[in-house]
C-alpha cells in the first residue's frame, strides 16, 4: 500500500475504537456543539487578511518529527496576530502527531475559522469535529469515492461546518465537486509519496470553476510564491511546514507574511 492507503486503513480503525469510548451522544453534550461556525470562505476573502491558513503539524509520515513540542496556545496566539486567515490544525495521531485537544486548545484561544485537518472517512468524525470547535473539515478526493465524499460534505454542511475539497488533479474536481463545497484546495503534495511539486497549483486553476473559492496547499516557502499564485487566480494558501520547522513558528509565520505583504504593495504600486 501506498502512504495515503496505509493512513486511511489506520483511520478506519481508529474511528471504530472511537465510536466506542466516545458515543455521538456524548460528543453533542460538548460546549462547542452548538456553537455557530466563523466562514472559513469569507475570511479567506477579506481584503485585510493574509490569505493564509497557518498550520499546526508536528510530525509527517514523509519527514518524521517537525515540531513535536510546539505550544498550540502560544503558536495559534501568534499566528493570528501574524496576520493569518485561519488555522488548520492536524488531528490525526499516528501519521502528525496531532490530538483533537490542539483543535479545543486553538479554539479557547482565537476568534476566527480553525479547519479540522485530517482524513475524514466517516460521519463520526464530522460530529466530533463540531465538537472540538472546528469550522472547517478537509475531504480529500483521492481518499474518497465521489458519490461518498459528496454524502459527507451534505452532513458537514448540516452542522454548517464548511467543507474544503482537497484535489490533485481535474478528473478528481470534475468527480466531486457539488453544491456542498466551500472551497477548493490544489494540493501540491502527492499524497501517495509525499512529493510536492508548486507546478501543480499553476496548472490546476484553470480547471476550477470561476467564483468558487480556491487555495493552494503546501510546498510553499517563498513569499514571492503567494504572490505568484494569487495572480493566477488563488484567494488563499495553506502553509504549515515552511512555519513549523522554526522553533517559533509564529515568528517565521510573521516574517513571511511581512514579506508577502511588502510583495504585494510593490507590485500594486507598479500597477498605479
Amino acid at each position: 500500500m501506498n502512504i495515503l492507503d496505509q493512513i486511511i486503513a489506520t483511520k478506519y480503525k481508529e474511528v471504530a475504537e472511537r465510536k466506542e469510548l466516545y458515543p455521538v451522544k456524548l460528543l453533542e453534550k460538548s460546549l462547542y456543539f452548538e456553537s455557530p461556525c466563523i466562514s472559513l470562505e469569507r475570511y479567506l476573502l477579506r481584503p485585510d487578511k493574509s490569505g493564509i491558513i497557518a498550520e499546526i503539524k508536528r510530525k509527517s509520515p514523509s519527514r518524521g518529527d517537525i515540531n513535536p513540542y510546539v505550544s498550540v496556545e502560544r503558536t495559534s496566539i501568534g499566528y493570528m496576530q501574524a496576520g493569518a486567515s485561519a488555522l488548520s490544525i492536524l488531528t490525526d495521531g499516528p501519521y502528525f502527531g496531532g490530538r483533537n485537544e490542539d483543535l479545543t486548545t486553538a479554539r479557547k484561544y482565537n476568534y476566527c475559522p480553525i479547519l479540522r485537518k485530517d482524513f475524514t472517512v466517516d460521519e463520526y468524525q464530522i460530529v466530533e469535529a463540531k465538537s472540538i470547535g472546528a469550522d472547517a473539515i478537509l475531504l480529500i478526493a483521492a481518499a474518497l469515492e465521489p458519490a461518498r465524499l459528496k454524502e459527507l460534505a451534505t452532513f458537514a454542511r448540516s452542522f454548517n461546518l464548511e467543507v474544503l475539497l482537497e484535489v490533485r488533479d481535474k478528473e478528481e474536481l470534475d468527480a466531486a465537486l457539488s453544491d456542498d463545497i466551500n472551497v477548493v484546495g490544489v494540493n501540491n503534495r502527492n499524497l501517495k509519496d509525499f512529493v510536492t511539486d508548486v507546478n501543480i497549483s499553476f496548472e490546476m486553476v484553470q480547471h476550477i470553476p470561476a467564483g468558487i473559492t480556491k487555495i493552494s496547499e503546501s510546498g510553499i516557502s517563498n513569499p514571492q510564491t503567494l504572490l505568484n499564485l494569487r495572480e493566477a487566480g488563488y484567494n488563499g494558501f495553506l502553509i504549515g511546514e515552511s512555519f513549523m520547522y522554526n522553533s517559533r513558528p509564529e515568528h517565521a509565520a510573521a516574517n513571511f507574511i511581512k514579506e508577502y505583504k511588502q510583495l504585494l504593495e510593490k507590485k500594486e504600486g507598479q500597477l498605479v
